[in-house]
């Protein structure tokens, strides 16, 4: 069965630990509704360095670095969509790439 990434963009951290407790229970309630489908709960992620073509090297992600992931197995790309839709990312103004990992 095909493995989808989720990428993660923007969101952000609650500012006061009873709403970073909330936040982790919402993204503990999403994961655990995923079941098996969920193969890698993955991380937030941290700095940013992109290498270009030409060997020079900026700081940060682009416009819109990627903030974290996670990786799931499912049917296609539209069931991996679907099993994201819930995603607690969205809750705080993020979004979520799904992006085929094509096994070679």
């Amino acid at each position: 069965m095909p493995k989808f990434v989720l990428a993660y963009h923007g969101g952000g951290m609650a500012d006061t630990e009873q709403e970073q407790a909330e936040v982790m229970a919402a993204w503990g309630t999403w994961m655990e509704g995923l079941g098996s489908a969920l193969k890698d709960p993955g991380n937030p992620t941290g700095a940013t360095k992109t290498i270009e073509s030409d060997g020079s090297v900026t700081d940060g992600g682009g416009p819109n670095p990627v903030t974290g992931y996670s990786i799931v197995e499912a049917d296609s790309i539209d069931h991996a969509v679907s099993l994201a839709k819930d995603n607690p990312i969205f809750d705080s103004g993020g979004s979520v790439e799904v992006i085929e990992a094509i096994e070679m």
